[in-house]
């Protein structure tokens, strides 16, 4: 596998998380908005990652196993960003000024104990992947300098 290779792989890693990381920002500032109908009320959201082959990442080059298991290298791609189908919480609330006519207010699915577990992990996998882009800059520089002597 080339250098090049894990720059491309590593970013892609680092795109996907910054993503995750939005998306759990915008859930834990969502999770007390209340609403007077199921249909007005903000329901969590997760992105979904997909495996990407090296060779989809750099056409021509052909990847190369990254373990015996394993086919060739792979990044990661967004497919996309689905909502939670968790029930929304209902409370009676009839003083709140968001009540629909039987009291209740509803509010999102949002667990923000999960969403800060999430964004912690998130958080440290965004920066293993830039640990990977740092030491393969190393060894570039390394490389570089062989060449000097």
């Amino acid at each position: 596998m080339s250098l090049g290779s894990i720059f491309d792989i590593a970013g892609s890693g680092m795109t996907a998380q910054s993503l995750r990381l939005n998306t759990t920002a915008s859930n834990i500032a969502n999770a007390e908005t209340a609403s007077s109908s199921t249909g007005e009320t903000y329901r969590a959201r997760k992105p979904v990652f997909a495996a990407i082959q090296q060779s989809m990442m750099n056409p021509g080059q052909g990847g190369f196993p990254m373990a015996a298991d394993e086919g060739p290298g792979a990044g990661v791609r967004v497919e996309g960003i689905v909502e939670s189908d968790a029930e929304l919480q209902m409370r009676y609330e009839p003083h709140h000024p968001a009540a629909n006519e039987d009291g209740y207010v509803y509010y999102p699915n949002v667990n923000v104990v999960e969403e800060m577990a999430d964004m912690m992990s998130s958080s440290r996998s965004f920066q293993m992947n830039v640990d990977v882009m740092n030491t393969a800059k190393s060894m570039m520089q390394r490389i570089l300098t062989l060449g000097q002597q």
